[in-house]
């Protein structure tokens, strides 16, 4: 079929962005207020427009003007999630709260094919109900609205437990919604532990490595788990990538993001003492399980909220945190992908996002049910 053409409201690093592109749709506009995450993104999807807009200032019409589109077949994001986040301060009075009913007003203006909104389980509490009921109200009456899906990644062959809601709508008269078994993981599709993310990485990371381009190491893929690895190292859609990493990737095996931390040798000695699964009583970090998923990775705070750094895991067999591109592996990026320079940011983009590996799975079966139909 024709490609279907999505537009990614708060599309942050592009993990949902990814997952639609390698399902065949052709992501034609992002919007995000966060120039690094849109720096991140226009790297990875050199193809896309991208606007540094508020998304409570865009109009249906604007937008379509703005990215040059006569056509939306589907609107999807994420919009920001700390005021539901269980781990947050759960507050409804939260502003950013409020954006997660102006994706459905955009939806409204725009009458896109169908939507996807995803957001954590938080949202789900009765302290929010009355933002979730007036947010979907608002396309109630020309869309069918599913039921919402609570979906773990590691069911769907990505290494971390990460958890969120999909919210998934169709217009009507365009198709009927498909069941909802049709988003249970298919048969194929494995699962994936730590050890098998980690695989063919080098695990000794000199702490000195502090700069983008000493972060570029060689990856032995022939170690990489069976089936895994394609993910890791191929399956670039059309026009997705960056063309230098790619090259980089293609003739001598480099991949970048493999930054080192500096610990004291008292830290270095407590992570050393730690088993699987054990967490540091003073930094909080817990040590990964080999044969375990990792636990969600968190983003930490933005500029505006203080810049508190997330804690970040311990690696299963060194006495160090994790790297950026460690990181990257356990919430399901491939390797070609680019992130930030710098590691805090790298780790709020990945922190932020949805592992693409399930995002891929839940748009190729909105793909599927809109293929034949009239989709604008």
């Amino acid at each position: 079929m024709d490609s279907l053409n999505v537009v990614d409201l708060f599309c942050g690093a592009g993990g949902l962005s990814l997952g639609a592109a390698r399902a065949g749709l052709a992501v034609r506009g992002a919007v995000d207020t966060d120039p690094k995450a849109l720096e991140t993104h226009s790297r990875n999807f050199p193809g896309t427009v991208h606007l540094n807009e508020d998304v409570a200032g865009l109009t249906g019409r604007s937008l379509k003007s703005l990215l040059g589109l006569a056509r939306i077949d589907g609107i999807v994001g994420s919009p920001p999630c700390q005021g539901f986040s269980v781990i947050g301060k759960r507050d409804n009075l939260d502003a950013r709260n409020e954006l997660f009913a102006e994706f459905f007003r955009l939806v409204s203006e725009v009458r896109p094919a169908f939507y996807l909104a995803e957001n954590v389980p938080g949202i789900m509490h009765d302290t929010h109900r009355a933002v979730l009921e007036r947010a979907i109200s608002v396309v109630e009456s020309e869309y069918d609205v599913m039921r919402p899906m609570k979906l773990a990644a590691n069911d769907y062959g990505a290494p971390t437990t990460r958890r969120r809601m999909f919210f998934v709508g169709f217009r009507k008269g365009v198709t009927l919604p498909p069941a909802r078994q049709c988003f249970d993981p298919s048969p194929g599709a494995g699962t994936v532990r730590v050890r098998d993310a980690l695989s063919g990485l080098p695990t000794r990371i000199d702490p000195r490595r502090q700069t983008e381009e000493s972060g570029w190491l060689e990856v032995d893929f022939s170690r990489s788990a069976k089936g895994y690895a394609q993910r890791l190292r191929g399956r670039v859609p059309p026009g997705v990538g960056d063309h230098a990493a790619l090259g980089r990737l293609r003739a001598r095996g480099e991949v970048s993001g493999f930054l080192g931390t500096i610990h004291s040798a008292k830290v270095a000695g407590r992570y050393d003492a730690l088993g699987a699964g054990e967490r540091d009583c003073i930094s909080k970090s817990y040590r990964l399980d080999p044969d375990g998923f990792c636990p969600t990775l968190r983003a930490g705070t933005g500029p505006d909220r203080g810049r508190f750094q997330a804690v970040r895991p311990i690696h299963p067999t060194e006495c160090r945190v994790i790297t950026p591109r460690e990181a990257a592996r356990l919430q399901g990026f491939p390797d070609w992908f680019q992130f930030h320079h710098t590691k805090w940011h790298t780790f709020r983009q990945i922190g932020n996002s949805v592992s693409p590996i399930l995002a891929e799975h839940v748009f190729s079966v909105i793909a599927r049910a809109l293929d034949g139909a009239g989709k604008a």
